[in-house]
């Protein structure tokens, strides 16, 4: 065993090093660290959470990617329709990165009632679509059941808010109109049956889609089977979404765009971005408020120390092998607070997570309670991080043990 971690560990064990001068400031040290740990955790969590669940709402709506007519101005419907039969469908093997693509179509329509009327944009899917971002929001009943038996499903999924607004009930019909092709033809009028109620949480989509068949728009708008309105693209990693959207744009046909979703909604991601800054600014505040603690817990801990420094120093000892001492017994400190922290920490992001106890204001955050997002390798990272910049930090108040003499700090024993 090293001297200096010998040396350390005694002067840690000791009893009289618990009920010294220093134990005060040592225990507010710690209890800064514990609680620097537990905010840099929750910052992390929920602003990543947040990020994460925003994004995932948007996609389960628009995709990552879209692929459209370039002359379509709207996305909320499909005036032209592009072939089914792409060499990026129903696999994007062009294009590294793609986890899956997906047809659909979008119309205008009015839901009539005895007394009201609602303006909506019916999204037609087909059986590729993928529900899984759907089924996180299901409140009640079921997913639309669409398949090669049924030529054109009149099975929907309508939002609790617009069903609240007309007063919908499972299984209830809701009829939509739907405007003719020009000017002369009269509005269709479609019954559908109502399987299924969602809430995203997010407004923008709740009171505009349902979700239907895609052969009924195709019906409507007097396409075929290979006929649809655009493709919607997802991605493996959202970190990558614009050189994706780049590589599939140099891909597909020349009258054919691809707009990111960041491009679609570039307010939103714009305020999500903000959340990285704060993150930043949150745990660098906090890592040098907790270094400065652990600056005058150091000094106060070397002060207290004096006759020993000056012994050791007459037996030889040199300036370095004292400040590595000093170092040691304060990494032991550090680590103190990192488990405290990191315990209390994980354990109220893991209540959240679970119980979703504390809410947000739904209107604001676009989601109902706070998120919560755990990886174990940042978790590692804000550990290491903090222990690390902690002991450089204390690496210049250590300099204190070469101004002692070995002559005047013995005259104190």
């Amino acid at each position: 065993m090293k001297f200096e971690l010998f040396i350390a560990k005694r002067l840690i064990g000791a009893k009289d090093y618990k009920s010294s001068i220093s134990a005060p400031i040592i225990k507010i040290a710690i209890t800064a660290i514990a609680l620097g740990v537990v905010m840099m955790l929750i910052a992390v969590a929920t602003g990543i959470g947040l990020q994460e669940k925003i994004r995932d709402k948007i996609a389960a709506f628009n995709g990552h990617i879209v692929i459209h007519h370039l002359d379509n101005n709207n996305s909320n419907t499909s005036e032209r329709p592009i072939l089914l039969a792409q060499p990026f469908y129903p696999s994007f093997t062009s294009v590294t990165g793609v986890s899956h693509i997906q047809a659909v179509a979008k119309k205008y329509g009015v839901i009539r009632t005895e007394d009201d009327f609602e303006g909506i944009v019916f999204k037609g899917v087909g059986e590729d679509y993928r529900w899984d971002y759907m089924e996180e929001y299901l409140v009640s009943g079921r997913l639309p059941n669409f398949n090669d038996s049924i030529k054109y499903s009149k099975e929907i999924m309508l939002s609790t808010y617009t069903a609240a607004r007309l007063n919908f009930k499972l299984n209830d019909q809701v009829v939509v109109y739907f405007m003719g092709d020009n000017a002369q033809r009269k509005p269709r009028l479609i019954a559908f049956d109502v399987v299924g109620f969602y809430n995203s949480g997010f407004e923008e989509f709740d009171k505009n889609y349902i979700l239907g068949d895609l052969a009924q728009i195709q019906r409507l708008n007097k396409w075929d089977k290979n006929q649809v309105g655009s493709f919607e693209v997802f991605v493996n990693d959202f970190t990558e979404i614009d050189q994706v959207t780049g590589e599939i744009y140099q891909t597909i046909d020349s009258f054919l765009d691809a707009t990111s979703i960041k491009q679609s909604y570039a307010s939103i991601f714009e305020w999500l971005s903000m959340f990285d800054f704060n993150i930043i600014l949150i745990i660098g505040v906090i890592i040098l408020v907790s270094g400065i603690n652990m600056v005058t817990a150091l000094l106060v801990l070397i002060l207290e120390r004096t006759p020993m420094i000056g012994t050791l120093k007459a037996l030889g000892s040199n300036d370095w092998s004292i400040r590595k001492l000093f170092l040691y017994n304060a990494a032991y400190l550090i680590g103190k607070g990192l488990f405290w922290g990191n315990l209390i920490g994980i354990g109220l992001l893991l209540v959240q997570k679970y119980t979703k106890i504390i809410p947000l204001p739904q209107e604001t955050y676009y989601v109902a309670e706070v998120p919560i997002f755990i990886n174990v390798w940042i978790i590692i990272l804000i550990n290491i991080g903090t222990l690390l910049l902690c002991l450089l930090m204390l690496l210049i108040p250590s300099v204190v043990v070469t101004k002692i003499s070995p002559s005047r700090a013995m005259r104190f024993e």
